[in-house]
């Protein structure tokens, strides 16, 4: 596996470089200081992981992976336990207290190898789903038979999706990345890492934060779009 390290202390970084060089599963392939390098590695290199420390200078580890629209599996790094519970809820893998225990760090990379693994060897997804076709949806002892053309978004909530349609917002057992595959990309369409919208729903675009843009959707969410997200939405839908 291929991975990177983010963490603003250099001795950190050193020192977890060289517990790495001792499991044969994993190679180091860059190190970021901060989370706007990581950002650029992260797009140019395509890491399987991420060694990623919380408190950086500028944006934290929780906003880096707020600006990427699909993570690489994340163990944390960091010398503070009061983030544990924050971590999961953005599906990391593992959170690493400092000083790293060399036993601790190698059954956290055995989890993240078993899980590619997994992976790998998971029975493709089947078809792509249509707006015209309906699917059941069931929230508790509340059941639903919808046509997806209906949806205005897709919400991701840790490994649990929130779908919004008419006045209803059940959660269902999936994650974003599992509909990301089987939704028809010509309608719905990844605006960040934690949503996808129906194109039929955007009722109005207007430009936004850092080179991003935000969708006024039908029935008064709003969206943003990623930067690099808008990238591909203006080629999508430009004439």
């Amino acid at each position: 596996m291929r991975a990177i390290i983010v963490d603003d202390e250099r001795l950190a970084r050193v020192e977890l470089s060289r517990l790495l060089t001792k499991i044969p599963s994993v190679e180091v392939v860059g190190e970021a200081i901060n989370a706007e390098d990581a950002l650029e590695k992260i797009n140019t290199l395509q890491p399987d992981l991420i060694f990623l420390d919380i408190q950086m200078p500028g944006k934290t580890g929780f906003e880096l992976l707020e600006d990427l629209d699909k993570a690489p599996n994340v163990i944390f790094t960091t010398a503070y336990d009061e983030y544990a519970l924050k971590a999961f809820e953005y599906n990391a893998l593992d959170y690493l207290l400092k000083p790293i225990d060399e036993k601790r760090l190698e059954e956290a990379v055995k989890r993240v190898v078993e899980r590619e693994e997994a992976a790998k060897s998971a029975e493709p997804p089947p078809n792509i789903l249509k707006s015209e076709d309906q699917v059941f949806v069931k929230d508790g002892d509340r059941c639903w038979f919808v046509k997806l053309e209906e949806v205005r978004v897709f919400e991701s909530e840790g490994n649990y999706v929130r779908i919004f349609f008419g006045e209803h917002k059940p959660l269902i057992l999936r994650t974003l990345n599992y509909l990301d595959e089987r939704l028809d990309p010509k309608i719905f369409f990844r605006a960040n890492r934690k949503h996808i919208i129906n194109l039929k729903w955007v009722e109005n675009i207007e430009p936004w934060l850092n080179g991003g843009l935000l969708a006024k959707m039908k029935g008064g969410q709003k969206i943003e779009v990623s930067r690099r997200q808008s990238i591909k939405f203006k080629d999508m839908l430009s004439l």
